[in-house]
């Protein structure tokens, strides 16, 4: 039952996410391109399937504990903001897939492969694209760097018994098939309980600047964004809160990065007026 109810969920993920990409933002900056992000210049055709079946077990369960939200025209929006993003990395073999959870919570997820969610909390407290394209960014550089992949040591071709996803998606044993949705509630436990490592974190967040930066967007979006959120901790921020950084150590990387890179707001676009238009039925 756990199985069936999973692949129509998978179905039903497939089918709501497929959307066309369109580019919201600006043409990239080639001189960015060499910092854009340091995933694997190469990754393994098996391992990135298996990486896209692992991931879409995990959405399909982050879909069946929030459900999603029905509002085609918003989640229509979300797919083509993240898109943007997702066509300025460098993961050309993943098919990013978009999707709103019908939650008040305040958060966002990734899942390996390319299923990357917000919350209908988390929208409701932003208030320009940037700040969304900033949110969906960072989760964007989680499935970009592989971090789930890599600390649940996830592949595709022959390693050991307990690494080998082809293995224990295909193998006919009951130990087999416990071994895959172990390997799925760890992951699970990573975005809900644990969290990701604290230079994984960083890391998604600088990507996230340099990625919003190449489509266009103000990247100090991401910065107002947590700037807000740690001014209105409560019970709808509880699982962000404690699977993430504090807002204000947040914060202050980011500024850092932003000084860095030479970053300057003014010439940069935040499209309040078509992000408000989008998310006002969403209450």
């Amino acid at each position: 039952m756990r199985t069936a109810w999973g692949a129509l969920l998978v179905a039903f993920l497939c089918l709501l996410f497929a959307e066309p990409t369109v580019v919201f933002g600006a043409e990239p900056d080639a001189a960015w391109r060499q910092r854009i992000s340091s995933a694997d210049a190469e990754v393994i055709r098996d391992d990135v399937q298996e990486e896209i079946t692992f991931g879409r077990e995990i959405a399909a369960r982050m879909v069946g504990r929030y459900g999603l939200y029905d509002n085609a025209p918003l989640t229509r929006y979300v797919n083509l903001v993240g898109k943007a993003i997702a066509l300025n990395t460098n993961r050309p073999e993943i098919e990013f897939h978009f999707g709103v959870l019908n939650t008040d919570e305040i958060n966002a997820y990734a899942a390996p492969g390319g299923y990357v969610f917000v919350t209908r909390g988390a929208l409701l407290k932003m208030q320009d694209e940037a700040e969304l394209a900033g949110v969906l960014a960072h989760e964007i550089g989680h499935i970009v760097e592989r971090h789930v992949v890599k600390e649940l040591n996830i592949h595709g071709v022959e390693g050991s018994a307990s690494s080998g996803l082809a293995r224990l998606i295909g193998g006919g044993s009951d130990a087999a098939r416990v071994a895959f949705y172990q390997s799925v509630d760890k992951a699970l436990d990573i975005l809900f309980k644990t969290g990701y490592k604290r230079d994984d974190e960083v890391q998604a967040d600088r990507e996230a600047l340099l990625f919003c930066a190449h489509a266009g967007y103000d990247p100090a979006g991401l910065v107002r964004y947590f700037e807000r959120l740690g001014a209105a901790k409560g019970k709808n921020t509880e699982v962000l809160d404690k699977t993430h950084p504090a807002y204000e150590t947040r914060v202050a990387w980011l500024k850092a990065t932003l000084n860095e890179e030479g970053m300057d707001s003014g010439t940069f676009k935040t499209f309040t007026e078509r992000f408000v238009e989008a998310v006002k039925n969403a209450k």
